[in-house]
């Protein structure tokens, strides 16, 4: 009834990575350089988040706007980020954890949009409350959505299918399936050129 360990297939959890590279030994390897990246990006997107709030400053009885634009904001450079780094090029592994998880991470905050939230509702403002809470998450989903499209768009089409399989590239540019140029049956590389 068990699984025994020979059963498992070892697959890669992130479906944007492969298999794990064999270990290495010496400062640039390992995760070391993640967790450091990640928090001097961090780091920098929370104190660009803390200048936003300084310049557009929410008394206690506002109304958040400050941080609903903070985060469908960062939300949108999100999408162009990912499109850029999963369809343009392949960028440095320390690039997305730096940027992605660190900078951007930083920037946005749902931890304070929970806080604006609790506060709206003991201010007796349920209505706004709920508006906000649900307002928050369509908008950031909809800057996502819609920065990706427009990236894809701005920059020619390229990787438009975000790596399904079909051929977006042009002459001398396979992008997936079986090297015939087709994509067919095959996931693509998401318009990197397979060369």
């Amino acid at each position: 009834m068990g699984s025994s360990r020979s059963d498992v297939v070892d697959e890669p959890i992130d479906p944007d990575t492969g298999p794990a590279p064999p270990a290495r030994h010496g400062p640039w390897r390992g995760q070391g350089p993640v967790v450091g990246v990640v928090a001097v990006g961090g780091a920098l997107g929370a104190t660009a988040r803390y200048g936003a709030s300084l310049l557009w400053p929410t008394p206690s009885s506002a109304f958040p706007w400050t941080i609903l634009l903070v985060n469908v904001v960062g939300c949108a450079v999100i999408g162009v980020f990912l499109v850029l780094i999963t369809e343009m090029w392949t960028a440095h592994r320390l690039v997305r954890p730096f940027f992605g998880t660190g900078v951007l991470g930083g920037f946005t905050t749902f931890s304070t949009y929970a806080v604006d939230f609790t506060r709206l509702i003991q201010d007796g403002r349920i209505a706004i409350a709920f508006g906000y809470l649900l307002g928050t998450l369509v908008m950031a989903m909809a800057a996502v959505w819609a920065a990706v499209v427009a990236t894809r768009r701005v920059l020619g089409g390229h990787g438009g299918t975000g790596g399904h399989g079909r051929d977006t590239g042009g002459p001398g540019r396979d992008t997936g399936g079986y090297g015939d140029g087709t994509g067919r049956h095959g996931r693509g590389t998401g318009g990197r050129a397979a060369r």
